[in-house]
C-alpha cells in the first residue's frame, strides 16, 4: 500500500506579493503583478511588460547574512526565500549554520527552466571577454549551475535526503512535485520540499520575444496583458519568482499535529515524442490525453469528481487545443468542464508557474472560492470573458 502524501507548508515569492497572506489577498482583490518593464523598452523588445517581484533586495536581506547573499542571484534567491517560508510554515525552525545535525529524512527538488542566465550574461560573459576570469571568484559557479538552487536550499536547512534540480520548461514545477511525491510514497523520504523558480532577465525572455509568443499588444495596459482563453489573447507574459510546497507523509504530519492544506492524490509525467503533430513546443494530443488519464488513474478517482482544472494555457493558439485534449481525456464537455486560469494575476514563470498555480488553488479555495480572472476584473471587451470566473470551493483539482 502506497504511503499518503499531504501538503503541510507553502512559500511563495510572486510579482503580486511575497508570503501566503499577501499573495492570497492579492488574488482575492484581483491585484495584478504585471507591470511595465523599462529595460525591455530600452532594449527594443516587442513585449515590454512582465511580472517581477517588487522590493526583493530588502526581502532577502531579512533572510540571509552578507556571506550567503554573495551566492544568491535572483533565481536562487527567489527559490531560497520561498523554500524557507514553506519550511517554517510547516512548523520547522531554520537550523543555525554551526549546527552539524542533518535531517536525513527530508530532501528538496528545486526546478528552474533557464536559471542563472542573468549571471552568465551580466557577469560571466563580460568578465571572460575582458580577460578578467580570475576576478570572478568561486561563487559564480553555484549561481550558473542549475543544481546550485537545490544545493543552496539543502545547505540552508541541513537537508540530507535527495537533493536535486530538474528542468522541463513550463512543467518543471509540477514535475518536481510528482517526483517528490513518488519518493515519499516509496518510503525513501518522510518529507520533500518541491517547487520551482526563475530569475528576471531580458536574456531569459529574449528568445520568446523573438518567437513572438509573449504579449506585445498591451504595453500601455500591463494589468490586462495576460488573458488566456480570451478572444483578444496575444501571448503569455514573461515573469519571475518562486514557489515551494513542503510535502510530507501523512502519518508524520498527524504525529506532529500540524495543519494539512491538501492531499496529493496522484500525478503523471510523459512526453509526446515529437510525433503526431507534437514538437519541442507543441503538444502531441495523444500524449496529453495519456498523461491526464494516467494522473486520474494514479489518484484513484473518477473524472467526474474533478472540481477544478488549472491549465497550462498560454494565451496563444494552443489554448483551444489544450482544452480540447483535456475535454477528450476526461470525457467532459462545455456544459460541465471545470476550468479556471489564474496566470492572469501575475505572469508565466517558466518553471515556477505550475508551482504558483498549485498554491493559488490552495490559497484561493481556502475561503470558499476560486478567484476571478484579473482580465475580467480589468474590463475585458464585451463578450470576451474567461471560461471560468468564480465557483464554490472545490474538493479535487488537476493541473
Amino acid at each position: 500500500m502506497k504511503r499518503r502524501v499531504v501538503v503541510t507548508g507553502m512559500g511563495v515569492v510572486a510579482p503580486n506579493g511575497h508570503g501566503l497572506d499577501v499573495f492570497a489577498q492579492a488574488l482575492r482583490e484581483g491585484r495584478s503583478g504585471i507591470r511595465h518593464i523599462p529595460e525591455l523598452e530600452q532594449l527594443n523588445f516587442s513585449c515590454q511588460v512582465g511580472g517581477v517581484p517588487e522590493g526583493f533586495d530588502a526581502i532577502r536581506q531579512r533572510y540571509f547574512d552578507h556571506e550567503k547573499l554573495l551566492s544568491l542571484n535572483d533565481n536562487i534567491g527567489f527559490a531560497s526565500v520561498a523554500a524557507v517560508d514553506a519550511w517554517t510554515d510547516a512548523g520547522f525552525a531554520v537550523p543555525e549554520a554551526e549546527d552539524d545535525r542533518v535531517d536525513w529524512e527530508t530532501g528538496v527538488i528545486a526546478g528552474s527552466g533557464i536559471g542563472g542566465m542573468d549571471t552568465i550574461a551580466r557577469t560571466v560573459v563580460p568578465m571572460v571577454n575582458e580577460g578578467k576570469v580570475r576576478r570572478m571568484g568561486s561563487r559564480i559557479v553555484e549561481q550558473v549551475m542549475n543544481s546550485g538552487t537545490s544545493a543552496r536550499i539543502a545547505g540552508l536547512l541541513a537537508l540530507g535526503n535527495q537533493v536535486t534540480s530538474n528542468s522541463s520548461a513550463c512543467s518543471t514545477g509540477n514535475e518536481a512535485v510528482i517526483e517528490a511525491v513518488a519518493r515519499i510514497r516509496l518510503g525513501l523520504a518522510t518529507r520533500m520540499l518541491a517547487g520551482g523558480s526563475e530569475g528576471a532577465s531580458p536574456y531569459i525572455w529574449a528568445g520568446f520575444d523573438a518567437m513572438r509568443v509573449i504579449c506585445r499588444k498591451f504595453n500601455d495596459r500591463p494589468e490586462e496583458a495576460s488573458r488566456p482563453m480570451s478572444a483578444s489573447a496575444a501571448g503569455f507574459v514573461p515573469g519571475a519568482g518562486g514557489a515551494f510546497l513542503l510535502l510530507e507523509e501523512l502519518e508524520s504530519a498527524i504525529t506532529r499535529g500540524v495543519r494539512i492544506y491538501a492531499e496529493v492524490l496522484g500525478g503523471m509525467v510523459n512526453c509526446g515524442g515529437h510525433r503526431m503533430g507534437g514538437t519541442i513546443t507543441a503538444p502531441n494530443p495523444e500524449g496529453v490525453m495519456r498523461c491526464v488519464r494516467g494522473a486520474v488513474a494514479d489518484a484513484g478517482i473518477s473524472p467526474r469528481e474533478i472540481d477544478a482544472i488549472n491549465g497550462h494555457l498560454t494565451a496563444t493558439y494552443a489554448d483551444p487545443v489544450e482544452v480540447k485534449n483535456w475535454s477528450a481525456a476526461l470525457g467532459r464537455g462545455p456544459e460541465d468542464f471545470p476550468l479556471d486560469q489564474l496566470d492572469q494575476v501575475d505572469d508565466r514563470t517558466l518553471p515556477g508557474g505550475g508551482r504558483r498555480n498549485r498554491m493559488r488553488g490552495r490559497r484561493s479555495a481556502a475561503p470558499g472560492r476560486i478567484c476571478t480572472s484579473v482580465a475580467e476584473l480589468r474590463g475585458s471587451p464585451s463578450g470576451d470573458r474567461p471560461l471560468r470566473s468564480e465557483d464554490p470551493a472545490f474538493g479535487r483539482g488537476m493541473s
